[in-house]
Parts: C-alpha cells; structure tokens; sequence
C-alpha cells in the first residue's frame, strides 16, 4: 500500500480532489462520459436514427473545446474561429482529393493520417500568422481583426479555382483506414468512436495545458495583462501559443469534417459558425471544459435536430389551426438570431456559464462588488483555478 505522501499518493489525490470537491462537474463529466461511449448502442435499441445527425454536433465541441483556449483560458475575443476549420478541412482536401492540382503534382499519394498531421499544423501556423499582427490588440479591436481574418479565409478558398474548384468545391476526399477497416460514410460507429478518441486527445491535452505554466500565463494575461507583463510573463509567446494551440485543434475538427462527407465548400465555414461556436463557449462556461461540451451539446442539438423538427410541429400546428403566422414559422432561418439572443441573456442572467470555471465565477462576483464593500468569503484556489 503506498504510503502517505509518496508520488503515486499525490497523484491519485491530484485526481480526485477536483472531483470531491465540485460534484456537479463530477456528475456531469461522468454521464457525458457513459453516454458517449454507449450511445450507439442506445440509438441502434430505441430506433432514434440520430447518430448521423450527432456527427457534426460532436465536431462543433471539438471546435468549441479549442476556442476555449483562446477566450476561456487566455482571454482572447476570437470572432473569425470558423477560419481555421476551414484551414483543416481544405488541407485535407487539397492533399488527397483527386480533383485537386496540388494531389495530382505530388509523387506519391498521401493518406488520411498523413494529411491530418499536416493539417494540424498548417492550421496552427495561421494561427501564428493571425496573432502576430494582432499583438497590441485587446477588446474589440482584436474582435475587429480576427472577424476579418474569419471572413477572408473562405473568400480565399472560393476564389482560388484552380486550387478548389471555387463554390464546386472539392470532393473524394481521403477518409481513414484503421488496421484495414476503412471508415466510409455508412460507417457510423467507427466514425463516431473515432471522435470519442480524438475528443478525449483534445480534452487531456487542454487539461494539461490548463493546469500547466503555460495555462497560468494564459490566465494571469486574461485578468490583466500590465500586471501579467510586469511580472515577467511574455505576452508574445503566451499570446502566439493560444492562438496556435487553439487554431490547431480547429485544424484537427476540419479535417475530420472534410473527411466524414468527402467534400469540402466554402460555405461550409460562414461567419454563423463562428457565432455559434462562440455561443457554445460562452453558455456552458468560459474556461471550464466540460461546460464547454454541455453548452456545445445544448446548441448542437438545438442547430442541427431540433429547430428542424420544432419547424415541422408549429408549421404543422398552423395547418391544423390556421393560424397563418404559424405556418409560416422558420426557426432554421432564425437561429443565428437565436445564437445572437442566447449570447446577450447569459451575458445578462449568468455571465459565467450554466458551469462556470470557479475561478472565473469568483472573478466576476468580486468586479460586481460595490466598491468599498469588504467580502468576507474570500476563498483560495490552486493552479487549477480549484478551492484549496
């Protein structure tokens, strides 16, 4: 039995404090877990045929779980995200589509794996590019820039024809083979558990990076980067290393994407994207990652399953009742407006999230303190942003 203290004790302790200590989150990583790993078999014995559906809902996550790094962890307003999903998505696509100039030049035929390595870096070098002029920016100047960036990017990509065919858009796109089980678009299980897996890669590593040097420099510049500077921090590298670590991930979720339907267009990756993600981030909880997969899941379910459905039944109400407002009812067609709304009431209601980082939470009580008002309750936290 190991003995108090020793290596192996400290770390089971480290495990599980931030468990014992917040049981919500405890609860909620735990279901979200189960559920993932078992939902196939739930969709395949109670006939939901949702599992296509969900495909994009889980990419969306992945997504949302990189943008967390950026605004959650190093406080960065992100507005133009969508950019380098579609950096990934073309990265593939132009290193493996048959129909691209660029594959048919290369001496040899790069697979899935290859690609992917590739975009994860291609993506990762834009992001270098984007943070680099956008250094001295904070706010909504910053904002300003990175929607640029998020429009630009796919005016590129349908420009450029003779590099992606435009608004045709690139199709036959490599798609995975694992140990000779080559997933294809009628393979739904492999697919899905290959998001599981890449999922849980992207969350032990923002985990790592949170609780890691680095994570602190990210969230000692996002209370206050004059202090953060002043205490020897580097804002360039700490700043290039979000933006990076977060357009990598992104990279990661495109290339998946691409790959799941074979076909890459620009319009796949619009300025909505980006709001929605953003919308994911900001209604589970800025810095906290599996708030970030509740939010992500509440609107991914929304976007993708129920507006549609919800669409059929108040149009289908108006038929019944002739009531013609209702049947002329498009929540499709509304729910960047509906993004837009669910950003301003939590901003209004719960800034900090449906599961807010408790750091963060602790923050934003202590700004709305009036001022002269001493708080008794003062709670110290580690690292991790956990109460000792």
């Amino acid at each position: 039995m190991a003995a108090v203290g020793t290596p192996l004790n400290r770390t089971l302790v480290r495990v599980r404090k931030p468990f014992s200590e917040d049981r919500t989150t405890a609860v909620v990583a735990t279901t979200l877990s189960v559920l993932a790993l078992t939902y196939p078999l739930i969709d395949r014995a109670l006939n939901l045929g949702a599992l296509d559906d969900l495909f994009p809902i889980v990419v969306y996550i992945l997504l949302a779980l990189g943008l967390n790094i950026v605004v959650g962890f190093a406080g960065l307003l992100d507005l133009g995200y969508a950019a380098f999903f579609a950096i990934g998505a073309y990265t593939v696509a132009i290193l493996t589509s048959p129909s691209s100039p660029v594959a048919s030049w290369l001496p040899f035929e790069l697979n899935f794996w290859a690609a992917l390595i590739l975009a994860f870096f291609t993506a990762a070098i834009f992001g270098v590019i984007l943070g680099a002029p956008t250094l001295r920016l904070r706010g909504d100047y910053l904002a300003i820039v990175t929607l640029g960036f998020g429009e630009i990017v796919p005016i590129v990509f349908r420009n450029a024809v003779g590099l992606t065919k435009g608004d045709q858009g690139l199709n036959a796109i490599a798609q995975p083979n694992i140990f000779g089980y080559e997933l294809n678009s009628s393979t739904l299980w492999g697919w899905w558990y290959l998001l599981m897996l890449v999922g849980l890669l992207i969350i032990f590593m923002a985990r790592r990076l949170r609780d890691s040097r680095l994570g602190r420099a990210w969230m000692a510049m996002r209370e206050d980067e004059i202090a953060a500077a002043s205490m020897g921090i580097d804002l360039v590298k700490t700043k290039l290393f979000a933006f990076a670590l977060g357009a990598s991930f992104s990279g990661l979720a495109g290339v998946l994407f691409a790959s799941r339907y074979s076909f890459a267009n620009p319009s796949q990756f619009e300025f909505s994207t980006s709001v929605l993600l953003l919308s994911m981030v900001i209604l589970g909880g800025l810095g906290n990652i599996w708030g970030v997969i509740v939010g992500g899941l509440l609107l991914g379910v929304f976007d993708r399953i129920l507006s549609a459905r919800a669409t059929g039944w108040i149009q289908g109400l108006g038929d019944a009742t002739g009531i013609e407002l209702l049947e002329k009812v498009n929540l499709r067609d509304s729910r960047v407006g509906f993004f837009g709304l669910t950003l301003v009431l939590m901003m209004l209601l719960r800034p900090e999230g449906l599961l807010p980082n408790a750091q963060r939470k602790r923050e934003l009580e202590a700004q709305a303190t009036p001022e002269g008002e001493v708080r008794v309750d003062e709670t110290l936290y580690d690292k991790r942003g956990e109460p000792l």
